[in-house]
């Protein structure tokens, strides 16, 4: 297994990730309609290039294999973050979180922070962030639950 920085050719096998991470893991802790309206059907995938292409995106492979994904901004804000179906609970999330964190501190940056899913949040505090406060936000019509968190370094 191996991090290195997102490519542009990488975005349809990321979206691809998110789209199944979030309808085959994510469905344990939301209804279906709440993940069809967080990962829809009709992702727009030149959006995404842009997005990935702005931030501090980070991509762990297994092979020719994504297997999961994160994505810093210069705020400290971790954006999204997602491990492939097939690699969960395989250090994938530590991986790439070890890589978010050393860009982090080498642009001085002290505290990372995040909006954790439920099924998220076990990871998060196992990596030392702590739960801010629980909040409701609104996608698509649906309202959901998520943990803003954060972590000092």
């Amino acid at each position: 297994m191996r991090v290195r920085t997102y490519e542009i050719g990488d975005t349809q096998q990321i979206v691809k990730l998110f789209y199944d991470t979030v309808h085959e893991v994510n469905i344990r802790h939301y209804t279906k309609a709440q993940v069809d309206a967080w990962a829809p059907a009709d992702i727009d995938i030149e959006s995404w290039t842009k997005s990935l292409s702005s931030k501090f995106t980070f991509v762990a492979e297994e092979g020719d294999k994504i297997a999961g994904f994160g994505e810093l901004e210069a705020s400290g804000h971790i954006d999204r973050f997602y491990c492939h179906q097939d690699f969960q609970r395989q250090g994938v999330g530590r991986l790439i979180l070890a890589q978010i964190d050393l860009k982090a501190r080498n642009l001085r940056i002290k505290k990372l922070f995040t909006e954790a899913s439920i099924t998220a949040k076990p990871f998060f505090e196992s990596q030392g962030f702590i739960v801010v406060k629980k909040q409701k936000v609104e996608r698509r019509g649906q309202k959901f639950i998520n943990l803003a968190m954060e972590k000092f370094i």
